[in-house]
C-alpha cells in the first residue's frame, strides 16, 4: 500500500488542523492505521492509531482529548484531527499502515508498522 499525507500547515496556537492520509490498493480497509511525529532532532514518536474497523483507537498520553484519528474506508483515508495546538506539537507528521489480517487491532510502536506515508509538516507558532 502506498501512502499520501497532507494537511500540514502553519498554524496559531489554540488552533486547529485536520491531517490526511490517502491511501492507495485495494486492501486499505484490511489495515490498521497509525500517525507519528518527528521534530527536529528528536525521535519519531507515536501520536494516534486506528484499527481496521474504526471501532479501536489509541492515543499518546500528550495528545489525548486534543486530537482525534478516524478513517473512512470507503475513501480509502484517515485522518487526524488536531485541535487546541500546542507549539511542542511543531513536526513532520507521518501516517503508516499494518495488516493484522483482519484482527481488529491497534498497533502503537513504529516498529509494527510496515508502510509510511513521505510525511507533512506542522507547525504551530507561540
Amino acid at each position: 500500500v502506498q501512502l499520501q499525507a497532507s494537511g500540514g500547515g502553519l498554524v496559531q496556537a489554540g488552533g486547529s488542523l485536520r491531517l490526511a492520509c490517502a491511501a492507495s490498493g485495494r486492501t486499505f480497509s484490511s489495515y490498521a492505521m497509525g500517525w507519528f511525529r518527528q521534530a527536529p532532532g528528536k525521535e519519531r514518536e507515536f501520536v494516534a492509531a486506528i484499527s481496521w474497523s474504526g471501532r479501536r483507537t489509541h492515543y499518546a498520553d500528550s495528545v489525548k482529548g486534543r486530537f482525534t484519528i478516524s478513517r473512512d474506508n470507503a475513501k480509502n483515508t484517515v485522518y487526524l484531527q488536531m485541535n487546541s495546538l500546542k507549539p511542542e506539537d511543531t513536526a513532520v507528521y507521518y501516517c503508516a499502515a499494518r495488516d493484522f489480517g483482519r484482527l481488529d487491532f491497534v498497533a502503537a510502536t513504529k516498529a509494527e508498522y510496515n508502510y509510511w506515508g513521505q510525511g507533512t509538516q506542522v507547525t504551530v507558532s507561540s
